[in-house]
């Protein structure tokens, strides 16, 4: 393979906690997601990914705290979303110390966000993120933690997002997300034929195995939350295991 599979680490936060659910319901509190965050920094995680989980409900984004903290000690990419509205929604999260913002429901409402956000703040800043479900023959992109239908064809909505100017891809496997019993990878090779923009697979991740597979259906990175935040495995014992598979990992 030509690239290095990155490994992205996801946490969602709801208030000033991390939590987790299982396709987006239960969410299950589980401390302070910077202890998390620091773990998984000192493991060797290529990247972060904070998400406010209710802030697309209550039209705030409570990270800009818990990014200030972040920064301090850990160095490396961060992508934050949930609740971004506007470009100044997303200035914000990237004054607090983000490197990217990540989009969903304002997007779909209003894909000219797309565009703004890129013109405001370049095209490798802006991240959509696409909930997607099964439904008839393909997907349906969902939006608030994917409880409500938008009616658009998620494949054909990741391509217009390329075309309104958005850097990355951040497609999430709905009915897989959170039972890490294995990823939708139908979903992540349909999304990288759909777009010529970086492919981030999440929802379901059970171990390398996926990680490979996902590799090899084309995904630039590959989001995991669950199998580490309840110590089902390390991000060194990951790495190892997809290096072991042949696929290239960031050291």
């Amino acid at each position: 393979m030509s690239h290095k599979i990155r490994l992205i680490a996801r946490l969602d936060v709801k208030g000033q906690n991390l939590v987790k659910g299982i396709q987006y319901e239960g969410l299950r509190k589980l401390g302070d997601p910077h202890d998390f965050a620091k773990r998984y920094y000192e493991q060797g995680i290529d990247e972060l990914l904070y998400l406010d989980t209710v802030a697309s409900l209550y039209g705030r984004n409570n990270l800009s705290d818990i990014l200030q903290k972040t920064t301090q000690d850990i160095f490396i990419p961060i992508t934050a979303g949930g609740g971004l509205r506007s470009v100044e929604d997303v200035g914000l999260v990237l004054k607090m110390g983000a490197d990217k913002a990540a989009v969903n429901t304002a997007a779909l409402h209003r894909p000219e966000l797309i565009s703004e956000l890129a013109k405001a703040y370049g095209s490798q800043c802006v991240v959509l993120s696409v909930q997607a479900k099964r439904w008839e023959t393909g997907w349906e992109a969902y939006f608030d933690n994917g409880r409500e239908r938008s009616g658009k064809d998620a494949l054909e909505w990741i391509g217009q997002a390329e075309r309104w100017g958005a850097g990355e891809i951040l497609v999430t496997s709905v009915d897989a997300e959170g039972r890490q019993k294995g990823m939708d990878h139908e979903l992540i090779a349909a999304a990288r034929q759909a777009t010529a923009l970086p492919v981030i697979a999440a929802g379901g991740v059970s171990g390398a195995d996926d990680m490979v597979q996902a590799a090899k259906e084309g995904a630039d990175a590959v989001s995991a939350a669950s199998i580490l935040h309840y110590d089902k495995t390390s991000v060194p014992a990951l790495k190892q295991e997809i290096l072991k598979a042949g696929v290239e990992v960031r050291a």
